[in-house]
């Protein structure tokens, strides 16, 4: 099942606010402040796409599945 739009908002919310984050921590913060930042944006991205290789991977058991009587 993918994202609700909901959820997907908040996401794009929250990526948009981490990037303004690394922008401003890296001319103003330690190096590992804005790694720290930046592993923050890809673990939202890593989300969003778990979320599409689970529905693939739904997609081909509900396919796989044999019918029921």
């Amino acid at each position: 099942m993918a994202l609700s739009e909901q959820t997907l908002d908040h996401l794009l919310e929250a990526e948009g606010s981490l990037r303004a984050a690394v922008r401003s921590a890296s001319m103003n913060e330690k190096p590992i402040v804005v790694t720290q930042l930046s592993q923050l944006l890809m673990d939202i991205e890593r989300v969003r796409e778990f979320e599409k290789l689970q529905d693939i991977v739904d997609a081909e058991i509900e396919r796989k599945r044999p019918p029921t009587p």
